[in-house]
C-alpha cells in the first residue's frame, strides 16, 4: 500500500475543522471499480439512442397497429421520461436499502426488460417495456453515480464524474453505430445488445465494495441538529437541479435539432449529417476533458459553460451555411461537455453519504426531464417565433441571460482552500 504523501498534512483551523481530507485512491481494485460503475453509466445511454436508426422499420413492421405514429417514436423516449419520473424515488430507496445490492438487482431487470421486445408482438406492449426499462435505468444511473461520490473524493471525484460524462458522450455515438449496423438484421436485432448487463452484473456483485465509514468520499458535509440528524439540503439542491433542468435542454437541443437545421440549409445527405453529428459529440469530450484537466471548482467553470452555449447558439442563429453552423454547434457542445460535469460536481459538494443517494436522484431526474422537454422547448419555440433557427437565437439569449448571474456569483464567492491529500489503495 503506497506510503502517506510526506510531508503530513498540518492540522485543520478552525475554520476548515469540518472539512475532509482528501483521499487519492490507487491500485488495480480502484480500477475495476471505476470500469464497472463507467460501463453502468453507459446502459442508459444505450437504452437512449440505440433503437434510433430502427424507429423506421419499426413504423412500418406496426404499421397497422392503432396509434403507431405517437407509440413508435415513443418506444424510444419513453425510457428517458420513466427516468426523470422516477430518478428521484430511486434515490430513497439507495439511502434506504444501500448502493450496491440495488445496482447489481437492476442490472438484471434492465437485461430481461430490454430484451422483451425480442418476442412481444404488441406494440403497447413493447412502449410499456420501455417504460419499464426506464425504471431500471433510473436506479442504474443513480447507484454507479452515488458510488463515485462514496469511493472518491475532491478533485479525483470531480475528474471521475467528468469521465462519467466523457464516456455518456462516447458510448451514445457507439450504440448509435451499433443499432444502425445491427437494424440491417431486423427491427429487432439491436434489442440483443440489453443482454450485455447480465455480464456486468455478476462482475459488480463481486467487485464492487459496499462503502465503508471513513471511505475517501464517506464523510459529512452539513451540521447535525439536535438529536444528531441532518437537513437534508433542500434549498441548495433546488437552484442546481433547477440549473441542470435549463443546461440539459442547451445540451440536447442541438443534437436533437442538427439535422433538421442542416436540412433546412439544403443538407440531405446522411453521411454528411452523421460527420457533423460526430464532430459536435466530439467537442463533448474535449469539454469533459477539459474540466477534468484544469483544477476549478465547479462554481467557477459556469459561467464559461454557459457563456459557451450562449456563443454557440448565436453562431447557429446567425449562420450563413452548413459549415459555420457545425462550428456553432460545436462551440455549444463544447460548453456543454464543461457544464454537465460542474453541476454534477456542483450537486455532490452538497451531500453527505446518508442522503447522497436522495440527492443524486434529485439531480438525474432533473438531468433528465429536461432532456426529455428539450423536444417540446424546440418546438414551441418554433411556433412562437416562425422557425427552428430563430428558435436557436432565443436559446443564445437565454443562455447569456443565465450567464451573468453566474459569472457575479463565482466572483463573489471566496476561493476554495485546497484539501489535504492523502493517498490510499483500493
Amino acid at each position: 500500500m503506497p506510503a502517506p504523501v510526506p510531508p503530513p498534512p498540518p492540522p485543520p483551523s478552525k475554520a476548515d475543522a469540518g472539512t475532509p481530507s482528501e483521499q487519492v485512491v490507487s491500485g488495480p481494485g480502484h480500477r475495476l471499480r471505476l470500469l464497472l460503475l463507467m460501463a453502468g453509466a453507459c446502459l442508459p445511454i444505450l437504452g437512449a439512442v440505440l433503437i434510433a436508426p430502427v424507429l423506421p422499420q419499426m413504423r412500418d413492421h406496426f404499421a397497422d397497429a392503432q396509434g403507431a405514429d405517437v407509440l413508435v417514436p415513443m418506444a424510444l423516449t419513453v425510457p428517458a421520461l420513466s427516468l426523470a419520473l422516477l430518478a428521484p424515488f430511486a434515490g430513497v430507496l439507495v439511502d434506504r436499502i444501500g448502493r450496491k445490492g440495488l445496482l447489481v438487482t437492476a442490472t438484471v431487470v434492465y437485461a430481461v426488460l430490454g430484451t422483451a421486445p425480442l418476442w412481444l408482438d404488441s406494440l403497447v406492449a413493447v412502449v410499456a417495456s420501455r417504460a419499464l426499462v426506464g425504471v431500471a435505468e433510473a436506479a442504474i444511473m443513480t447507484c454507479c453515480t452515488t458510488l463515485l461520490g462514496d469511493y472518491y473524493s475532491g478533485r479525483q471525484r470531480d475528474r471521475y464524474l467528468a469521465l462519467q460524462t466523457m464516456c455518456a458522450a462516447i458510448s451514445a455515438t457507439a450504440f448509435f453505430v451499433l443499432g444502425g449496423a445491427a437494424g440491417a438484421a431486423g427491427w429487432r436485432m439491436p434489442f440483443w445488445a440489453y443482454a450485455v448487463s447480465l455480464l456486468l452484473a455478476p462482475a459488480m456483485a463481486a467487485f464492487l465494495p459496499r462503502p465503508r465509514t471513513g471511505q475517501a468520499g464517506v464523510h459529512h458535509t452539513t451540521a447535525p441538529q439536535a438529536g444528531g440528524r441532518r437537513p437534508f439540503p433542500w434549498r441548495p439542491l433546488a437552484g442546481t437541479c433547477a440549473l441542470t433542468v435549463f443546461g440539459a435542454v442547451l445540451f440536447y437541443t442541438l443534437q436533437v435539432e442538427m439535422a433538421f437545421l442542416l436540412d433546412d440549409m439544403g443538407v440531405s445527405n446522411s453521411g454528411v449529417i452523421g460527420l457533423a453529428t460526430a464532430v459536435t459529440s466530439a467537442a463533448i469530450v474535449v469539454g469533459s476533458a477539459l474540466f477534468a484537466k484544469v483544477g476549478r471548482i465547479p462554481q467557477t467553470w459556469l459561467p464559461t459553460a454557459f457563456g459557451l452555449c450562449a456563443l454557440g447558439f448565436a453562431v447557429v442563429w446567425l449562420a450563413p451555411g452548413p459549415v459555420v453552423l457545425t462550428l456553432g454547434a460545436v462551440i455549444t457542445c463544447l460548453g456543454g461537455g464543461i457544464m454537465l460535469p460542474s453541476l454534477l460536481t456542483l450537486a455532490m459538494s452538497k451531500l453527505d453519504y446518508a442522503d447522497r443517494g436522495r440527492g443524486t436522484g434529485l439531480w438525474t431526474g432533473s438531468f433528465f426531464l429536461g432532456q426529455f422537454l428539450c423536444p417540446l422547448v424546440a418546438l414551441a419555440l418554433t411556433s412562437a417565433v416562425g422557425t427552428l433557427t430563430n428558435a436557436m437565437g432565443v436559446l443564445a439569449l437565454a443562455a447569456a441571460a443565465a450567464t451573468a448571474p453566474l459569472g457575479l456569483a463565482a466572483r463573489s464567492r471566496p476561493s476554495a482552500v485546497p484539501e489535504p491529500v492523502r493517498q490510499t489503495a483500493g
